[in-house]
């Protein structure tokens, strides 16, 4: 029996790769797809070129906002898989009503739809930042939200928006926090694809700070499997976090993105104003995904980063014309 999954943010980076990971040789089997994007300037319809022609993939333009739309489309759907986002934090710095609209109004509108609809589950993607600065130790599942940009504020506010429809109406909802992806067709805004991409034109980056904030790396294929493990075996009500085990300050990213591309901190290297209210250290506690439900990274970092940066050198055709348009 084929199940159908409602994508939201289907065209974006994370998104798009679970789509084709879904849909792929490797996927279930039994699932048709359908995207819901907006199509804002980081959604990008190339990212689906791959399973476009797939019988199970069907792509709908459209905004999480309109409770029209979603509303009808939820009626043909038995699951929801939420990653659709405003997901930047320096674009959250400079205005964050946008963040508000399309993460806390977004999600609110899905999730009332899905609830009069009767889907069967909603898996909500969220991120490791609702839990703000840790010095020590990790974040377990438990830990009190404390966000401290626009962005992550809003993302906690959806966490709770999407919990509370299970607490009250009892559907089906259950949360992931991921740390910080990498990965291909990753667009260039986020810090390993815009260093790579400028290392690959023979631009500086710009290292925020000090470069002594930490930040734990998951490579997308990793976060993909640990989504769908929460689709599929995940317990209604619970938040999963999904890390990579790969803790590195942004210093010692910059100098393997600087190995991998044969630059050199001299010449490619600006040190910038650090960003308001930047957190210090994420780093969360997996324990609960591995133990329930079997979660285990698999792509080794340094090979990961290796991969992700031959598919940026090979494919400038994807990214030039992106960081062209959004002056990056």
């Amino acid at each position: 029996m084929t199940t159908h999954i409602l994508v939201t943010g289907g065209a974006g980076f994370i998104g798009s790769h679970y789509v084709r990971t879904l849909l792929g040789p490797d996927g279930p089997g039994d699932v048709a797809v359908t995207v819901l994007d907006k199509l804002t300037y980081a959604g990008n319809p190339a990212n689906l070129d791959e399973v476009r022609d797939h019988p199970g993939f069907s792509f709908v333009q459209g905004d999480i906002c309109d409770a029209e739309l979603v509303g009808g489309l939820m009626a043909g759907h038995d699951q929801v898989v939420h990653f659709a986002a405003e997901s930047h934090v320096d674009r959250s710095i400079d205005g964050g009503a946008t963040f508000v609209r399309t993460n806390v109004v977004g999600t609110h509108t899905l999730v009332h739809a899905a609830h009069l609809a009767g889907v069967e589950t909603f898996v909500h993607i969220s991120t490791d930042e609702v839990y703000g600065s840790v010095d020590e130790g990790s974040w377990t599942e438990s830990e009190p939200l404390a966000p401290n940009s626009p962005y992550s504020a809003s993302k906690a506010s959806s966490d709770l928006i999407a919990l509370s429809y299970h607490r009250t109406h009892g559907l089906d909802v259950r949360v992931t926090r991921c740390s910080n992806n990498y990965g291909h067709h990753h667009f260039p805004e986020k810090v390993v694809p815009l260093f790579v991409t400028h290392l690959l034109q023979g631009r500086p980056v710009p290292l925020y700070g000090d470069g002594a904030h930490v930040r734990d790396w998951l490579h997308i294929d990793d976060h993909v499997q640990g989504i769908e493990l929460v689709r599929t075996r995940g317990r209604a009500g619970e938040v999963y976090n999904i890390g990579g085990g790969t803790e590195l300050s942004n210093k010692e990213l910059t100098g393997l993105l600087l190995e991998a591309c044969g630059a050199d901190w001299d010449t490619d290297v600006t040190y910038v104003e650090d960003r308001k209210g930047h957190d210090r250290r994420y780093s969360v506690d997996c324990t609960k995904i591995r133990e329930e439900l079997g979660y285990e990274p698999r792509k080794d970092f340094r090979t990961g980063l290796a991969e992700t940066v031959r598919w940026y050198r090979a494919n400038s055709a994807w990214w030039e014309p992106l960081k062209e348009r959004a002056a990056l």
